[in-house]
């Protein structure tokens, strides 16, 4: 049970018996209510704001909606006290009976616990990494990478039906580039002397290993033969051997694609025809100019007649082009393809997980979804900020296997992939982050990723001490938790009746980050109750003489480390059951 969505209908019950009464309007609208912690313990267990969000369509003041609905939520056997606060926020204490019997729930659940079905099953489509076949993976696509794959995991606990997809983007003037320094490497491994690589072209040295491997296969077949001939060949050897690559880092890293599409393969099938035509239909289409981009004039830039889609009718800054000046389709209309492919396979949701550099595409994208499926889509896209990795205060050099940057394999040799997730989480998607290797694999309360795992092995350690005493711990969700009375005890079970709204909200605002701070509060709050039983006896978690307030206790413990497991599945890291 989310027991903050459970106090929302039970508030949302007394007020339709206000209304069957005539103190209130008949017509209101009750979607924006809310129940949630408030900021200040000492002010009660839940705060609601029903009477501050239907004070307007019911003309009367908020406190005069919300003393008689008090009155009305007071006679629940789970509330106890309650008070109105400011101008008509509500406020409410909850038995400690029923916070125990949340306690419960979460034994019997296990790490399902927090497990809902808010999402009914609805599909949704997840695309992130995505990164171009044209290099090993870096640092950003790491985090584009753990972002992308906890928040489905979330959505996935949440009822969501969830796809993880990532489109390769093998079309177009880059995979070209590719080819044409694959074919470079592959003289080179011939013999040949290349020089310095071409300004334009992919410089790094991951490149001599294909080119290596092609020679390897075919001799010197493509020697003296035309680009026409050998650039396709070069082109399709190094991306078949480079997402190989990536798809391996993926691996290592705990990340496993439900759908790999091709966007070749969507132009191929005539997908682009087929979104050109749609968009044609509905009157989306014209032949026009563009005026030159606010500023000085690019050196590129062409006045003339261009095929344009009306993306400004759904929000864009400006109409934008689809063909280029050769006819060929731009990388926009085949993304406008690849879009609608989707929504025909299924899928009316759909998040893309972007690097930061695509921030300037969002607007026309979500446009062309708005306009492609007729309203009927929505696409919403989480873009993630750079990332630097430090190390004592210092930048780490850059990779030089790469050419040019940090690669993930890098930073997975360096401190493994479960520190790599879960540090990458940390920070909401949208801020800089800094990855600072020392900190990340430091033992201290200041390295959330330790704290939080301390705080499940420390779980392990009190029940494996409490077996080896001869304590029964099986079966500990029919412990007597009416005999957790002490305040920290009772604190530790309201959080861990948060766990289910966390997940829930965490869901709705595609934010995977949230879970990351309330573990880290779960685990400081389990860490300081733990030292206070050091220090006062009475309160440590097995009491010699009362096996049922040890079984209790025991079971407090149990929960705490069912909830960290549960939160440390959806970032796809695994719980320790003892430090080293």
């Amino acid at each position: 049970m989310n027991p903050y969505r459970h106090f929302i209908g039970e508030i949302e019950a007394a007020l339709r018996a206000m209304q069957a009464a005539g103190e209130l309007p008949s017509e209101l609208d009750f979607s924006a209510i809310t129940a949630e912690p408030p900021r200040d313990a000492a002010h009660g267990d839940i705060a609601t704001n029903a009477a501050m969000v239907l004070a307007k369509a019911a003309r009367k003041k908020p406190r005069d909606i919300a003393e008689p609905l008090l009155a009305r939520l007071k006679a629940n056997a789970d509330v106890v006290d309650g008070a109105v606060a400011g101008p008509g926020f509500i406020n409410l204490k909850i038995a400690d009976s029923f916070w125990r019997d949340r306690l419960r729930d979460c034994l019997k659940a296990g790490i399902a616990y927090g497990d809902s079905q808010m999402g009914q099953g609805a599909k949704v489509n997840v695309e992130y990494v995505s990164a171009n076949p044209t290099g090993p993976l870096h640092v950003a696509h790491a985090r584009g990478a753990v972002v992308g794959d906890a928040l489905a995991n979330l959505l996935a606990k949440a009822g969501y039906a969830v796809t993880k997809e990532y489109y390769i983007n093998d079309a177009g003037a880059q995979v070209d580039k590719l080819g044409q320094s694959t074919f470079l490497r592959y003289k080179e491994a011939l013999g040949d002397v290349i020089g310095d690589i071409p300004e334009g072209l992919y410089p790094g040295e991951y490149l001599k290993e294909v080119g290596a491997a092609i020679a390897k296969r075919d001799g010197a077949r493509w020697i003296d033969k035309p680009q026409s001939d050998w650039l396709p060949v070069m082109r399709d050897f190094a991306i078949d051997m480079l997402m190989a690559e990536i798809k391996t880092d993926l691996d290592t890293l705990g990340v496993r694609m439900d759908v790999y599409t091709s966007e070749r393969a969507i132009v191929d099938s005539g997908a682009v025809d087929r979104a050109f035509q749609e968009l044609s239909r509905q009157g989306l289409i014209y032949t026009g100019r563009l005026d030159p981009p606010k500023g000085q004039k690019p050196d590129d830039w062409e006045d003339r007649e261009q095929t344009l889609f009306r993306s400004t009718k759904f929000g864009d800054d400006v109409d934008r082009p689809l063909k280029k000046s050769d006819g060929s389709w731009t990388y926009f209309a085949n993304d406008i393809a690849y879009h609608f492919d989707k929504f025909r396979r299924g899928f009316a949701d759909m998040i893309d997980v972007w690097g930061a550099d695509h921030g300037g595409y969002v607007k026309r994208q979500k446009s062309a979804v708005a306009a492609i499926t007729e309203g009927k889509g929505e696409l919403d896209v989480k873009l993630c900020q750079l990332v630097r990795v430090m190390k004592n205060g210092e930048m780490v050099r850059m990779s030089k296997r790469a050419g040019t940057f940090v690669t993930l394999r890098d930073l997975l040799d360096e401190v493994g992939p479960d520190v790599v997730r879960f540090t990458m989480l940390t920070r909401k998607n949208d801020a800089s982050f800094d990855f600072d290797v020392a900190k990340a694999t430091e033992q201290s309360r200041d390295n959330p990723v330790w704290y939080v795992q301390y705080g499940h092995a420390r779980t392990r350690s009190v029940l494996r001490q409490a077996a080896a005493a001869g304590v029964a711990i099986d079966g500990l969700d029919s412990a007597p938790l009416d005999r957790l009375g002490d305040a920290g005890e009772l604190a530790l079970i309201r959080l861990i009746a948060q766990w289910p709204r966390q997940v829930d909200a965490a869901a709705t605002a595609h934010e995977p980050h949230r879970i990351a701070f309330y573990l880290y509060e779960l685990a400081a709050a389990f860490h300081a109750h733990w030292t206070r039983g050091r220090e006062e006896p009475g309160l440590r978690f097995v009491v010699e003489g009362d096996a049922e307030l040890t079984r209790a206790r025991l079971a407090l413990v149990q929960g705490i480390g069912f909830v960290i497991g549960s939160g440390l599945k959806v970032f796809g890291v695994t719980p320790v059951e003892e430090m080293r």
